[in-house]
C-alpha cells in the first residue's frame, strides 16, 4: 500500500467525498485523484496539511507505520501560520509555515491554531521567532494576550487592556508604546480580535 492508498482510505474512512477533501487542502479534484492513484506525490507541505486533518503522523502517511505503543496519534496537529491578514483566509495552503502539536483535552475546548511572532514589541517575554498556541474567539478579558487585527494590518500580538470608551493593546516592550482605540475606531477601523494566546512556544 503506497501513499495514494493511505490518503484514499484515511478519506473513505471518514465519509468524505473526493471533492471535499479537495476543497479542504485547497487544491483541484484532478490533482486529488492523481495524489490517490499514485501518479503524482504530494509535496512535503502537503503531506503535513493532509496528516494533520486526518490526525495522523507523517510517518504512517509515508510508510504506515504506527507508534507500537499506542496506535492513536497523543496529540492534534494545529497549523503555525507565518501571518494573519484581513481577507486572507487564515487556511491557505501558503499560509502554512509548520505544525504544532496540541493535547487532545486542549483541542476539545475549542478552535486553535499557532502564530510565529514576528517584531519585538513584546519583549522580553515573546521573542521573534517564537510561536503562540492560540484559541479562536472573538472577545477577551482585560490583562489577556490577544491577536488582533487593526485597519486589516496584519495581526499583531497585545495585552488587551479595556476600558469603557475602549480598548489598549499594549505591548510589553517599553519602547513601543500602547495603542489606545475608542468604541467608534473598534467599529470604524475596525479592531477584530481573533484569539486569545493560550501557550508561549519558545524556539532556540
Amino acid at each position: 500500500m503506497g501513499i495514494g492508498d493511505r490518503i484514499r482510505a484515511l478519506r473513505t474512512n471518514t465519509g468524505m467525498t473526493q471533492v471535499e477533501l479537495a476543497n479542504k487542502l485547497n487544491i483541484s479534484n484532478s490533482t486529488l485523484s492523481q495524489y490517490e492513484s499514485g501518479a503524482r506525490t504530494p509535496s512535503d507541505d502537503m503531506k503535513l496539511k493532509i496528516a494533520a486533518l486526518f490526525q495522523v503522523s507523517t510517518d504512517y502517511l509515508l510508510s504506515g507505520a504506527v507508534n507500537t505503543v499506542n496506535t492513536k496519534v497523543k496529540g492534534v496537529q494545529i497549523p503555525v501560520l507565518g501571518d494573519v491578514r484581513a481577507g486572507y483566509p487564515m487556511e491557505a495552503v501558503e499560509n502554512i509555515i509548520d505544525y504544532e502539536e496540541i493535547d487532545e483535552e486542549t483541542a476539545r475546548r475549542g478552535e486553535f491554531f499557532a502564530l510565529r511572532i514576528k517584531g519585538d514589541s513584546m519583549e522580553p517575554r515573546f521573542v521573534e521567532g517564537d510561536v503562540v498556541i492560540v484559541r479562536k474567539q472573538e472577545t477577551a478579558d482585560s490583562g489577556d494576550i490577544v491577536v488582533a487585527l487593526v485597519n486589516g494590518d496584519s495581526a499583531t500580538i497585545k495585552k488587551l487592556k479595556r476600558h469603557q470608551n475602549g480598548i489598549t493593546l499594549m505591548p510589553t516592550n517599553p519602547t513601543y508604546e500602547p495603542m489606545y482605540y475608542s468604541n467608534e475606531e473598534i467599529m470604524e477601523l475596525p479592531v477584530t480580535i481573533l484569539g486569545k494566546v493560550v501557550e508561549l512556544r519558545a524556539k532556540f
